[in-house]
């Protein structure tokens, strides 16, 4: 069963008959198999992509290779571009895109500490929301709670 603010963005995704699809790397794929298990997933969830390496953001996605270079695969700016280009390969409504990082060993500094996650969502009526946070734990964890705050920014998002 998915968790609880999955299940309500889910109610609301579908009321307002809505689609969305994922461009996951942190995450590697976890929310959308979150959305998978919706009553509602056959209404409103097309699918992801997970682009866990920066060759994946580059050569699927059209990531230039400058921008990765100066802001990092994990950056909000690679994040925007995700979730921009992800119409390309489905015709959704939500674009949800995250990036980050769950454990040592990439870009990581003092201002971007492992547990920083960049989750931007785009929907094709012009509403947007980045949203930068930085989570601690476990990488499970720190996985769980980007799904948790994703699912609470959708229904915060879906119901203005």
């Amino acid at each position: 069963m998915a968790i609880e603010s999955i299940l309500e963005c889910s109610k609301l995704i579908a009321g307002k008959k809505l689609k969305i699809a994922f461009a996951e790397s942190a995450t590697a794929g976890w929310l959308a198999s979150e959305f998978s298990f919706v009553p509602e997933s056959g209404e409103i969830f097309l699918g992801g992509i997970v682009c866990y390496d920066v060759c994946v953001k580059e050569e699927l996605f059209g990531i230039p290779k400058e921008t990765i270079e100066k802001y990092t695969a994990e950056s909000s700016e690679v994040t925007e571009l995700l979730a921009e280009r992800l119409v390309k390969f489905f015709r959704n409504d939500i674009s949800v895109a995250i990036t980050g990082l769950t454990s040592p060993g990439g870009s990581e500094t003092p201002e971007k500490p492992v547990g920083t996650m960049f989750i931007h969502i785009k929907m094709q009526d012009k509403k947007y929301v980045a949203h930068r946070e930085v989570f601690t734990g476990s990488p499970k964890e720190i996985i769980s709670q980007t799904i948790n705050k994703v699912g609470l920014l959708l229904i915060e998002l879906l119901s203005t």
